[in-house]
């Protein structure tokens, strides 16, 4: 052969490779709708520029007669990252024809693979044919078809395909899928990026189930086009069945939306709208649904729910980088009535309590600025209730904290600053077994605190770790509230007010490590002691931040238990406590805390009444207090206890607690909770509250599974909530169906009992029916 002869001849094999290689790309799988796009590339600029062609193949024949070059005998070429194999390429100088034969198999850069017994396509890669095909992607997604044909250089349309997202049965191949779609012929267009199955055929485990005309969806060139999303359904007691359809609609590069119309066969028809915008600093989402309920009886008498027939929300959420360590956002929500978006569960919005904020936030290396505003919707379906207008607004709450970047007499300096203005309209008030409790007063109040902490650690050559620790902290109020009527307490009858505390503490750790020949154990002895004056004005200023409060293993260590500002712990207290570590070579774990604190001096800041009582009952209004500790096990077999634990000081009497037993296999996961929480009527729990949770799964065959769970409340012998469910899951589809049944008497809701379903085909989408989730 002509040097000549070869230089063209090489020339043709890349046109045959390139053109090889569209068909592949333009016979890809399809992707799903709804992602996010990036323009489409040529694939001949995806080969480098100066690649060069490797070729072998057993002979090299030209036939000068026929005008035919052929390679024969395990042909193999790379270029450019792609790799064909075939028993035999030629190509026909007359008909400016080129042809792949036998076992043809074509491996582009990203992975996908094309089979073909053989390729016949033109010189200029417009047309050609494909017999036997068949395509598998990189995320094992697979067409196959009896033949494809390219025409005009933009459309792959394939005869007779299937396409699944499963794995081939590895004992059987050829039995069928757990999925598959079959179609009469699968076009891909080239100019619009759409594959468009005609007169498709879905079959379940080999059956058909459902045919439509034709489907058309993106191709995997395409990550948004506008479309029709899979639609979801849900089924509860009083909205009846509903079918939602999704509609996604692409308006720039940059901005999106999706609106779903949704018909309830008790309650009408829901429209939901969801505008999206991205900047280059941040993104902007806005929401939108309303309804005109058909059936507002449906609803138990009495309720906004039944009371209410338009109805309607707005709701807002944005968040944008201003800089890499500052962000601003907001999340807002305004609806027609206190419980809609609750009632119809809408994405995101359906909690009972819905926090509004906007917020400015800094990040530093060695500080932070954190500034929220805050309105708090309550949904519930009692329509004259004041739950919501009793919350507290809060513009703003303000936290800074900053650690010195330079040591201060060897030890670590940092400062605290939280600014809090809140306004209520209602105040919140109520009585639990003659004891009254205001959690929040009518009118307005501001609190500006500061604090300034310096502390430094020694560890002595014996292995003592010391740590001494000084503090000094400011508050200032502002008070335009109205005063507690009835309060036994004497509160500040003052327009503002001003507190101090200084601390001297000191805590001294001596950890002692034993090891054996099978384990290695970590015992920790600790005490702590703080000196401290009595609080200042104890139990006269309003309460607002300081209100939830839990004496256990994890605030035991604690230099001020009270979990916010607007209290602070007074006189001279002292902790003393051990924790343990154990683990073991044959897989065991230990680990546990426990210890007791003592009021050594002044007065004790937890027996001191306040608006809310936050001390009553807590294990810590007495001066020596109740003992508190936590511990667990882990074994090798999948076992697990875990318990936390408070103890009555005096007759050891279980006050506080929960203990939680889990297993885990492969087939078998389930976890027992028990919860007991002792009486606390001053503290607003009038009974004691004692409760049991269970989840269990069982996987009871391949890809299947059975899960289920309930709650017990044991004081009133009452299942409160109840789900039961299953499950199938594989590389290529899941399917959940789950019944649950929730019950809470001081709740109605449009539903006490629900059913959700999930069925998921890979690549292709979901159909939903309600949640298919356990609820917690």
């Amino acid at each position: 052969m002509a040097v000549g002869d070869r230089k063209y001849f090489s020339k043709q094999l890349v046109a045959l490779l390139v053109g090889a290689a569209l068909c592949s790309y333009f016979g890809s799988a399809p992707a799903s709708y709804g992602q996010t796009s990036t323009p489409e590339q040529n694939i001949e600029n995806k080969i480098p520029e100066g690649a060069k062609l490797l070729l072998s193949a057993n002979e090299l024949v030209y036939n000068r007669d026929a005008d035919l070059v052929s390679a024969v005998g395990g042909v193999q070429i790379n270029y450019g990252g792609y790799k064909m194999v075939a028993q035999k390429v030629e190509y026909n100088q007359k008909t400016g024809r080129m042809m792949a034969i036998g076992n043809v198999e074509l491996v582009s850069p990203d992975g996908n693979r094309i089979y073909a017994d053989n390729l016949d396509v033109t010189d200029n890669f417009a047309d050609g044919f494909l017999n036997s095909l068949r395509i598998e992607t990189s995320d094992n997604t697979r067409i196959v078809a009896e033949s494809g044909e390219r025409v005009g250089g933009t459309k792959m349309i394939l005869n007779k395909g299937v396409y699944t997202a499963c794995l081939p049965c590895a004992e059987d191949p050829k039995r069928a899928p757990f999925w598959q779609v079959k179609a009469k012929r699968v076009i891909q267009n080239g100019e619009t990026h759409t594959i468009r199955l005609e007169r498709a055929r879905f079959e379940l485990l080999g059956y058909p189930i459902a045919f439509v005309p034709f489907i058309e969806v993106p191709d995997n060139t395409v990550k948004r086009k506008s479309g029709f999303l899979f639609p979801t359904m849900s089924l509860s007691q009083n909205l009846g069945f509903g079918l939602s359809i999704p509609y996604y609609y692409v308006i720039s590069p940059s901005m999106d939306a999706t609106v779903t119309a949704t018909g309830y066969t008790a309650q009408g028809f829901l429209v939901e709208g969801e505008f999206r915008q991205r900047f280059e600093n941040g993104t902007h989402i806005l929401r939108v649904a309303g309804i005109d309920q058909a059936s507002p009886g449906n609803f138990s008498s009495g309720t906004s729910d039944a009371e209410a027939e338009q109805r309607g929300m707005v709701a807002s959420k944005a968040e944008f980088r201003i800089n890499p360590r500052w962000t601003f956002g907001w999340d807002v929500m305004m609806q027609s009535d206190n419980n809609f978006s609750k009632t119809y569960k809408l994405r995101g919005l359906s909690g009972t309590d819905r926090t509004n904020q906007i917020y400015l936030t800094g990040l530093g290396k060695r500080n932070y600025f954190d500034m929220r505003a805050f309105y708090f919707d309550v949904q519930d379906a009692d329509r004259t209730n004041t739950a919501e207008k009793q919350q507290a607004i809060v513009y703003p709450a303000l936290d800074y904290h900053y650690v010195a970047p330079q040591p201060l007499a060897g030890g670590e300096l940092s400062a605290d600053v939280n600014l809090t203005n809140i306004s209520r309209t209602h105040g919140d008030f109520y009585t639990v077994d003659g004891f009254d409790r205001f959690r929040g007063l009518k009118g307005q109040t501001s609190r500006l605190t500061a604090e300034l902490q310096w502390k430094r650690t020694y560890v002595t050559p014996t292995g003592l770790v010391i740590t001494p620790l000084l503090a000094a902290r400011g508050d200032a109020f502002a008070l335009n509230m109205n005063d507690p009527t009835g309060y036994a307490g004497n509160y500040l009858d003052d327009n503002s007010a001003t507190r101090s505390m200084l601390t001297a503490g000191l805590e001294v750790r001596y950890p002692i490590l034993m090891t054996t020949e099978n384990s290695t154990h970590i015992l920790e002895p600790i005490a702590q002691i703080y000196a401290r004056p009595d609080e200042q004005l104890a139990g006269r200023l309003p309460n607002e931040d300081a209100q939830s409060f839990v004496f256990d293993a994890t605030s035991l260590f604690d230099r001020d238990k009270f979990s916010g500002y607007d209290r602070i712990e007074g006189g001279t207290r002292a902790n003393v406590g051990v924790q343990y570590t154990g683990t073991f070579d044959s897989g065991y774990k230990l680990h546990g805390i426990f210890g007791q604190s003592y009021q050594i001096a002044g007065r004790n800041s937890f027996a001191t009444d306040d608006l809310v009582n936050v001390g009553a009952d807590s294990g810590l209004e007495t001066d020596r207090s109740d003992y508190v500790g936590l511990g667990g096990v882990e074994t090798p077999y999948g076992v697990s206890v875990a318990a936390s634990y408070r103890l009555d000081e005096k007759d050891f009497e279980f006050r506080r607690g929960d203990l939680t037993t889990a297993y885990q296999n492969d087939t078998f996961q389930t976890q027992v909770t028990y919860t007991h929480l002792s009486a606390q009527p001053a503290y607003g729990f009038a009974e004691d509250n004692d409760e049991i949770q269970t989840s269990s799964k069982v996987k009871f065959k391949d890809y299947w599974s059975i899960f289920g769970g309930i709650a017990w409340d044991l004081n009133n012998d009452v299942i409160s909530r109840r789900t039961l469910g299953l499950s199938y899951e594989d590389e290529c589809t899941i399917f959940t169906i789950a019944y649950t049944d929730s019950r809470d008497s001081e709740d109605e809701s449009a539903s006490d009992w629900t059913i959700g379903a999930r069925l998921t085909f890979r690549t292709l989408g979901d159909i939903k029916i309600g949640s298919d989730t356990l609820s917690n």
